[in-house]
C-alpha cells in the first residue's frame, strides 16, 4: 500500500483513500533505496508497474496510470542475486537502462574532507554547539580511516563527534574499529569455521529407509547453506533469514535442528577441567 495506495477500507486501519508513492510521483521521479532487499513477491509487482505503466490500488477497481522516472540504488551485486534466485533476471534488465557505479568512500578518499565539513556544519546547527576547531590529530584519523559504512558510517561518527564533544574517545574507536578488521580470526580465537555438531554413529545406509536418507541429505544441504549465509551476515540471523528467504523463527528451528553453534559463543564458554 506504500508504493500504490489503497482505498477506503482495503484492510482493517484504512479509513480513507490513499494514494501510493508512484502515483505522487506521477510526472516526476520515485526512488526505490535499497532495491536488493526487495521481497520477490513486490518484485513481479514491481515489474508489471514498469511493463504496463498502470496498476490498482490495494482494495481497487479502477485502473491509475502513471509516468515516473525510477531511480534505483543497492549495494548488492544484483547479478550476484540473480544467480542465487533472489533478484528477478527480467527486472533488473527493466531497471537497467543507465548505471552509475558510486566507488566505496576509502576509494575516494578527496571526498572524506568535504562531507566530514558538510556534516559537521548540519549537526552543529541542529544541536546548537559551539563552533571550536578540532585538533589536526583528529581529522587526521578521520580522513585517514576505511569507512566500511562508507558515507552512514562517517554521518555516525560526525554526529557523535558534535553531540559528545569527545575528540579523544573518537580517537580511541577508531584505533579499535581498525585494529579489529586488521585482526585476523586466528589471534581472536575464533575458528576458521564452526564446529559439526556431535551427533550418535549413524546407521549403515543400507539399514536406512530412502526416505530417511532423503531427508538426512537435504537437512546436511540445508545446513551448508544456512553456514554460509550466516558467516557471509557476519551471524546476523535476522538478516539471513531475509536472505534465506525464510522467517526468523523458522531460521531459529533450522539453527538447532542443524546443531549450528556460534563461534562467538564457544569462545564465552568456560572451558572445563576434566580431572583424571
Amino acid at each position: 500500500s506504500e508504493l500504490f495506495g489503497h482505498e477506503k477500507g482495503a484492510f482493517t486501519g484504512a479509513t480513507a483513500e490513499k494514494p501510493g508513492k508512484f502515483e505522487l510521483a506521477h510526472q516526476g521521479t520515485i526512488f526505490l533505496d535499497e532495491i536488493g532487499e526487495m521481497d520477490i513477491r513486490l518484485q513481479a509487482k514491481l515489474l508489471q508497474v514498469l511493463q504496463d505503466e498502470e496498476f490498482f490500488r490495494v482494495g481497487g477497481k479502477k485502473s491509475v496510470r502513471v509516468d515516473a522516472r525510477v531511480v534505483c540504488a543497492t549495494n548488492r551485486d544484483l547479478e550476484a542475486e540473480i544467480r542465487r534466485a533472489s533478484f528477478r533476471e527480467d527486472l533488473f534488465y527493466r531497471l537497467n537502462v543507465v548505471t552509475i557505479r558510486i566507488p566505496a568512500l576509502r576509494e575516494r578518499r578527496e571526498d572524506i574532507p568535504p562531507i566530514f565539513e558538510h556534516f559537521v556544519r548540519k549537526y552543529r546547527r541542529k544541536y546548537n554547539t559551539p563552533d571550536e576547531p578540532l585538533a589536526p590529530e583528529v581529522t587526521r584519523a578521520i580522513f585517514e580511516y576505511d569507512f566500511a559504512g562508507n558515507v552512514r558510517e562517517l554521518e555516525n561518527l560526525v554526529r557523535r563527534l558534535v553531540v559528545l564533544r569527545d575528540p579523544e574517545g573518537v580517537l580511541r574507536e577508531l584505533k579499535e574499529r581498525t585494529e579489529a578488521r586488521e585482526m585476523p580470526a586466528a589471534v581472536l580465537g575464533l575458528p576458521a569455521q564452526p564446529p559439526p555438531p556431535l551427533s550418535l554413529p549413524a546407521p549403515e545406509v543400507e539399514e536406512l529407509p530412502l526416505k530417511e536418507v532423503s531427508r538426512r541429505a537435504a537437512m546436511l544441504a540445508e545446513r551448508d547453506a544456512i553456514l554460509a549465509m550466516l558467516t557471509k551476515t557476519a551471524w546476523n540471523k535476522r538478516k539471513a533469514a531475509a536472505r534465506l528467504q525464510i522467517s526468523y523463527k523458522a531460521l531459529l528451528y533450522k539453527i538447532k535442528e542443524c546443531g549450528i553453534v556460534d563461534p562467538r559463543q564457544l569462545m564465552s564458554q568456560p572451558e572445563k577441567l576434566v580431572l583424571p
